[in-house]
């Protein structure tokens, strides 16, 4: 048996065949051994370990059904749902150390569906020309790197040799130095966040940790929550900690960093122990070439954090709706959900160094939340601002309380 990682090669021959053969040659002479996957449609060039005919006959078609669809996006959408299943296949038999792909638009979306039905650490490159515009439909929640092509993926050129050269040496080295990562162990606690928080959750990480809990925190900023609901749906997860609420706050108010309306649903869907707080709900965030004239956002205070991101401040109403919004989700929650609220303040914004503080809210958000939040959510007050480190200890309580998990002395 080979002692050389393998890489899994995505091109399409019948378009990209000068280019394959060069990756597949870079890869060898780096010490790889390539499993090359070739989903073409056009027509069979040969030579791939895994090829079209077999790609098809995975979605239950003959090659020739599907260049008789005559259309490009149905022939593409067959022949991803046998790559991926293939794919995934070759990787339980051999143990893929890396995945390369080159393309364009077909291409990249081809190449990156593939590399996120692969898990989290192997490591993923796409050599694209889509790597310099919106990558986010290719990157979705996964770790795949995106290098930009430059010149069109069209041939050999003088550029085009030293971008998949440097493409394929990259991968090639990251895949020698790939260990699939073991079980931790540890039972895992997925928090919320951002950097007006950051103070907060670093004080309960470190509690969390010294307790003997894996901690993993979620930057609050549209794909961040998206993470860690993905993450609390295919993983063992002990505990949340949702303290950063501004997607929601977002999705309410069609701000920036919107995760959509099911944000924080995968966790009390399947009984996990979540306990909120109202972190960075003190504001929403907008566009900053919004924050202009005399009354931008309806009366609400803003600050310009920088050129791209405003956050504006939640006023009562705002706090309500958001308030409803959580009770809604949590109501048919099929595990323990709490809603723990600090007194002095949501962010660093909204306290006596911020930008946006407002003492008043917060009580007044207390008693709201107490009267609209379901009977089987825990409602608990602290006279404490979310960034104190004894609205931490209390939130590391809560996770200890609702996980059975004994404290360090």
């Amino acid at each position: 048996m080979s002692a050389k990682p393998k890489v899994l090669l995505i091109v399409t021959q019948d378009t990209k065949e000068q280019e394959g053969r060069f990756l597949r040659g870079v890869l060898e002479e780096n010490g790889c051994e390539v499993i090359h996957l070739d989903a073409s449609v056009r027509r069979t060039v040969g030579g791939a370990e895994i090829s079209p005919e077999e790609i098809a006959g995975a979605a239950g078609k003959t090659i020739e059904e599907v260049r008789a669809l005559g259309h490009e996006g149905k022939c593409q959408a067959v022949m991803i749902e046998g790559a991926m299943k293939l794919a995934v296949e070759a990787h339980e038999r051999l143990g893929f150390s890396g995945i390369l792909s080159i393309g364009g638009s077909m291409g990249t979306t081809l190449g990156t569906a593939i590399m996120r039905a692969f898990p989290y650490g192997l490591p993923k490159l796409m050599i694209s020309t889509l790597a310099s515009g919106f990558t986010a439909p290719f990157v979705g929640l996964k770790d795949i790197c995106m290098l930009n092509a430059v010149c069109d993926i069209s041939g050999l050129n003088s550029i085009a040799r030293e971008v998949f050269r440097n493409g394929a040496a990259a991968v090639a080295g990251m895949a020698h130095a790939y260990r699939p990562a073991k079980a931790d162990g540890r039972p895992l606690v997925l928090i919320s966040t951002l950097g007006t928080t950051e103070r907060g959750m670093r004080t309960l990480r470190e509690k969390l940790e010294a307790d003997g809990y894996e901690v993993m925190a979620f930057h609050t900023t549209g794909n961040g929550g998206k993470t860690l609901d993905s993450i609390a749906t295919d993983r063992d997860v002990a505990a949340i900690v949702d303290m950063s609420l501004v997607e929601i706050n977002d999705h309410i108010h069609n701000g920036i960093c919107t995760a959509g309306p099911e944000r924080a649903t995968a966790g009390l869907a399947r009984g996990i122990p979540t306990i909120f707080a109202p972190g960075n709900t003190d504001f929403y965030i907008m566009p900053s070439p919004m924050a202009v004239g005399d009354d931008p956002f309806g009366g609400r205070r803003f600050h310009i954090h920088n050129a791209a991101l405003t956050a504006v401040r939640t006023n009562s109403g705002d706090l309500e709706r958001l308030a409803d919004h959580v009770a809604g989700i949590a109501k048919d929650a099929k595990g323990p959900v709490r809603f723990y609220i600090p007194l002095k303040g949501f962010s660093h914004h909204d306290s006596p160094e911020g930008h946006l503080h407002d003492p008043s809210l917060p009580p007044i958000f207390a008693d709201y939340v107490a009267s609209a939040m379901p009977g089987n959510v825990d409602v608990r007050r602290f006279e404490y601002h979310i960034n104190d480190p004894e609205f931490a200890i209390a939130l590391a309580d809560a996770v200890r309380e609702l996980t059975s998990v004994k404290a360090v002395a």
